[in-house]
């Protein structure tokens, strides 16, 4: 009995898909932990320097807009050379990014920083070039549940980094604060050499498949192809939702008189319960069509929106409301990813998935910076919470019709 257990607890560890799986989940968890804490610099940025709400919000939001510009090339990158030294570009030039905004003397080096150098940087270590790696080391039939749980995993950088970061800046300040999640980016960066564990087993497979197309014929097929558009749109929804809560979020709730720090514990919960959401989406994409999981789950994000903001506030209300949102979070890019991987196959999966995602960079741009704009032009924030609600029903209308049908570009079922 004691020698089966054994090797059952062993198993995982013989297995190098096992390795690719936790070093992306370290991997993301350094960097989308990190950027998941700008929202908390943005009152001390305002009070402490002197700079706008909406300067400060569109440097935020230009990281997202430079993340989804720099995402197709950063997995064509690591779609040709591994994903190891894009990792580490990437994780350098992060780290130089928050550093320029630690010390950051006047509004244009905080867009620089935050905005420029942060944005290249997080394109190079998270969903297009990390996650892709596990795509590609798993099966098919285990490729949605091994990215959900790579991305599950992924969250709890969010669930230790917002009140590490909230507690570094209250006890030392702003600059400590950001020069220490600077140094946490760097010590993630030699995880992306075990990503490429299974480089060249990948490589001799691709040369041995029966179907080989080139990348342009692929995101010429790509392009015409009515779900793979439809999937662009609704990930823009995606970003919109995601980057307006995450950036204004904890001002929100100060406006609402809401207890000091809650805004914090709420971006906290939102990763934890990101966590079983993230797994179970992927469970689900395994069992399910994941188009018909996204569209539910854009439905039930919607859904909570619009009803946290109309029901009063509480400290109760907003627990729930972050435990909910938590669990649809990015549960959506595992599902997203696994789609694409099913109709055209791994072998240009990087860059496939980094056109869809500028879609949704370009949403998260708006969110963010739409929410500081209208805020700052009337004092509210009422037209982008009932535009961040409405938005999950057109996510959910433009997925449910969208066709999964292999191409023939698709790798063929491994055993």
């Amino acid at each position: 009995m004691s020698t089966s257990r054994s090797s059952a607890y062993a198993a995982p560890l013989k297995n190098p898909t096992f390795y690719v799986i936790v070093a992306a989940a370290l991997i993301l968890s350094a960097a989308m932990g990190i950027r998941q804490t700008f929202g908390l610099f943005i009152g001390p940025f305002s009070y402490d320097r002197g700079l706008p709400v909406t300067l400060i919000a569109f440097a935020i939001a230009l990281h997202n807009l430079v993340w989804g510009f720099a995402q197709p090339f950063a997995g064509a990158a690591a779609d040709r050379y591994g994903a190891a030294p894009v990792v580490a570009f990437g994780a350098t030039t992060f780290a130089a990014g928050l550093a320029l905004a630690a010390s950051a003397p006047s509004g244009i080096a905080l867009i620089a920083g935050l905005g420029l150098l942060v944005g290249i940087g997080v394109s190079c270590t998270t969903f297009g070039v990390v996650l892709t790696a596990v795509g590609r080391v798993a099966t098919p039939a285990q490729r949605s549940m091994a990215m959900g749980i790579a991305s599950a995993g992924g969250s709890l950088g969010q669930v230790l980094m917002v009140p590490f970061a909230q507690l570094v800046r209250e006890t030392s300040g702003v600059s400590t604060s950001l020069f220490a999640l600077a140094f946490l980016m760097l010590v993630a960066a030699p995880f992306g050499i075990l990503l490429d564990r299974q480089r060249d087993t990948r490589a001799s497979q691709a040369a041995a498949s029966p179907v080989a197309v080139s990348l342009r014929e692929t995101l010429a097929y790509a392009t015409q192809h009515r779900g793979y558009r439809l999937l662009t749109l609704g990930f823009f929804t995606c970003g919109f939702q995601l980057a307006f809560i995450a950036t204004h979020l904890p001002g929100y709730l100060t406006l609402c008189h809401m207890p000091m720090g809650l805004g914090a514990t709420a971006l906290a919960l939102i990763g934890l319960f990101n966590m079983a959401g993230s797994w179970a989406c992927g469970w689900l994409g395994g069992r399910f069509r994941q188009q018909h999981v996204l569209g539910w789950l854009y439905l039930i994000r919607g859904a909570t929106i619009a009803a946290f903001f109309l029901l009063p506030k509480s400290t109760l209300s907003v627990v729930l409301f972050a435990a909910v949102m938590g669990l649809t979070w990015l549960g959506t890019v595992p599902l997203t990813s696994g789609l694409i991987a099913k109709v055209f196959g791994t072998r240009h999966l990087g860059t496939l998935f980094g056109v869809v995602f500028l879609s949704h960079q370009l949403g998260s741009f708006l969110g963010a910076w739409l929410g500081g704009y209208v805020f700052d032009a009337t004092g509210s924030y009422t037209p982008i919470w009932a535009a961040t609600a409405l938005a999950g029903l057109f996510a959910a209308l433009l997925h449910f019709p969208i066709d999964d049908t292999v191409h023939a570009s698709a790798e063929p079922a491994r055993a």
